[in-house]
């Protein structure tokens, strides 16, 4: 397996995992927290397909899917492009408003799809690439990629976890 198939394989199996954590959810399930400081699904959801469309924007010197698409309307947003949900207050979390589990879907699918092009014409030597340089040691693309991956999945993860205990209430 070569470094391209091993990160598609990765990448790929976010697509179910997103789609099953938001499945048959209603709008309000989707913006219902389950406590006090914690974030909903719809939330969790937007906050990791806005990181994603973000970073692999960034390596692939294009603009965001937030900022070009009319993705921002249907959560209630703004299209800006520095709003990916880090350092949000719990106002902000609740200002993401998704009008359905199928914009959450659809978001996500677009930002995969753009992500397994960019993913597909990797080569070895391509992850050894510094992508940022305000850290130390200095950030490379293999780094990025798996950094952007294991956030994914926490959320993804997470957003599974609160949906139970929403849909359980």
């Amino acid at each position: 397996m070569d470094v391209s198939d091993l990160l598609i394989e990765t990448y790929d199996r976010l697509p179910g995992l997103v789609r099953a954590a938001v499945d048959g959810l209603t709008p309000e399930q989707l913006r219902r927290a389950p406590g006090a400081g914690a974030n909903p699904v719809g939330w969790l959801v937007w906050h990791l397909t806005r990181v994603q469309d973000d970073h692999v924007a960034d390596l692939i010197g294009t603009e965001q899917l937030w900022v070009t698409g009319e993705w921002a309307g249907r959560f209630g947003l703004a299209a800006d492009p520095h709003d990916t949900g880090y350092g949000h207050t719990p106002e902000q979390v609740a200002a993401v408003r998704p009008e359905s589990a199928q914009v959450l879907v659809d978001y996500y699918e677009a930002v995969h799809a753009r992500t397994r092009d960019f993913l597909a014409g990797l080569r070895p030597g391509d992850l050894d690439r510094v992508v940022d340089t305000s850290w130390d040691p200095p950030v490379t693309l293999g780094v990025r990629l798996v950094s952007v991956a294991e956030d994914d999945l926490q959320h993804v993860g997470q957003a599974a976890y609160v949906r139970g205990l929403v849909t359980a209430a």
